[in-house]
This record gives structure tokens, C-alpha cells and sequence, in this order.
């Protein structure tokens, strides 16, 4: 098993602490193989970024994703410009509120950005995605995503990423329905 996975988003969206929490989720936690990768653009904050994760069942020969199994999308720019490379079958995951897909994509959506808000913290949309991540797909568990999260994030921010890792995680077992 070898799985590419694209985060993408632009700067400011925490996408490459998504991408390493994501990686050492697998990697510690789960007990897999990862790698992450990082890219963003010449602008600190607003530019595009993307954060690469291949995971395997065996050691990774080629550590750079080419052609995503999976591409998690933030913004629209980062759709646009990321989605020509993800495979035609590929699983997409978009904030639905930034993101207007292409016609014949038919992705699974999250109000991300809106229901981190609600929490009062921004910020946080990352974490949401990737309790949504987690909930869709069957790449990595929810306890070892929770326990890299711990890890990752400062003490005092511990609770309120969880909280919306959580939030993510039951947006999509409450029922939430693939179009």
C-alpha cells in the first residue's frame, strides 16, 4: 500500500503543521511508513502551500507525491492550481465554503473555516480538516491522530485543536452525506 496526499491551502492556513501532524500520526502512532513534504509560495502568508505525505505499509523508495490519492483542498487557489495533478479518481476533500469544485469532481465537503470561527479561533481550521480527513478516510486512526496532535501543538493550544478535531471527526458521523 502507498498512498500520496496533498494538503493544500495558502499561507496562514496551517497546512504544512496539518501535513507534519498528519505524517507523524502515521509514522509514530500508526506504525507505518511516511514521509511529508512541504511547498509554499514567495509570499509568507496568502501564497499557495501544500504539504506532501506519502504513507506505505513499506519502507518509501520515492518520497515526493506526484499524483495524489488524495488532495485536501482550503482554498480555491489551491484547488485550482493542485487538482490537475491528483489522480482522475482521486478522493478530494474541500473546505465548501472557499472551494468551488470543478463539475466533475464530486468532493467531499466541510464548512472548515466557518465551523472553527464558531469556535473562535480561526486558526484552527486545520485541525478541523484533519478530523474530517480522519472521519472520510481509512489512512490514519483517530487515536493516533489525537496523540500527535498532543505532541505537536503548545500545552496551552492542546484542548482547543482537539476540540476541533473533534468537531471535523463528527461533522462527517453525523450524518453528513457524500453528494
Amino acid at each position: 500500500m502507498r498512498i500520496e496526499i496533498r494538503i493544500s491551502g495558502f499561507g496562514g492556513q496551517g497546512v504544512g503543521l496539518a501535513g507534519s501532524i498528519l505524517g507523524k500520526a502515521i509514522a509514530i502512532h500508526d506504525g507505518r511508513e511516511a514521509v511529508m513534504t512541504q511547498a509554499y509560495g514567495p509570499e509568507a502568508r496568502g501564497g499557495a502551500s501544500s504539504a506532501n505525505i506519502v504513507a506505505a505499509d513499506r519502507p518509501i523508495d520515492y518520497p515526493f507525491v506526484q499524483h495524489p490519492d488524495i488532495l485536501v483542498a482550503l482554498s480555491q487557489e489551491a484547488y485550482t492550481k493542485f487538482r490537475p495533478d491528483a489522480r482522475p479518481k482521486a478522493l478530494i476533500l474541500i473546505d465548501d465554503d472557499l472551494v468551488n469544485p470543478f463539475d466533475e469532481d464530486r468532493p467531499f465537503g466541510i464548512p472548515a473555516t466557518r465551523l472553527a470561527e464558531e469556535l473562535g479561533q480561526r486558526i484552527v481550521t486545520n485541525m478541523v480538516m484533519l478530523g474530517f480527513f480522519t472521519a472520510v478516510t481509512d489512512v490514519v486512526s483517530r487515536a493516533a491522530m489525537e496523540e500527535a496532535i498532543k505532541s505537536s501543538v503548545k500545552d496551552k493550544f492542546v484542548e482547543l485543536n482537539l476540540s476541533a478535531f473533534t468537531i471535523g471527526f463528527e461533522f462527517h458521523r453525523s450524518g453528513y452525506t457524500h453528494e
